[in-house]
């Protein structure tokens, strides 16, 4: 059992406020401004403890960095070919689609992650 210390509620707290799945450098960045002592080493260390502990998610996408997610269910992504977003997307995770691909092609499925990309409705509009 993790102990809830007064900076990783502070990351927490931040990370809750996203609406994208930041990096360490835009969680750092966040809370910097009201919190100034906090290090960079401190915030990655309590992320890396709150994913390990499942009460957040930490998300991989092709060519970025980590980013940190408030959601622990399964859920899908979409990224932003122009600012980089992460967000998540509002549809039903697809039940069974590991055991399908499983047994069509014969491997061994633990999970599987699906990420749409294109333009964010906020780049959408500035283009």
């Amino acid at each position: 059992m993790q102990r809830n210390t007064v900076q990783r509620q502070i990351i927490f707290d931040t990370l809750n406020k996203f609406i994208s799945h930041p990096t360490v450098d835009e969680l750092y960045s966040e809370i910097k401004k009201r919190h100034p002592s906090i290090s960079k080493t401190t915030i990655y260390r309590n992320l890396r403890q709150l994913a390990q502990g499942g009460q957040i998610g930490r998300v991989e996408s092709s060519g970025d960095v980590e980013r940190y997610d408030k959601r622990t269910d399964q859920h899908y992504h979409f990224q932003c070919k122009t600012c980089g977003d992460l967000l998540d997307v509002d549809i039903g995770y697809i039940d069974g689609i590991n055991e399908m691909v499983q047994a069509k092609n014969g491997f061994q499925v633990d999970e599987h992650e699906i990420v749409f990309r294109g333009a964010c409705p906020q780049c959408e509009k500035n283009q």
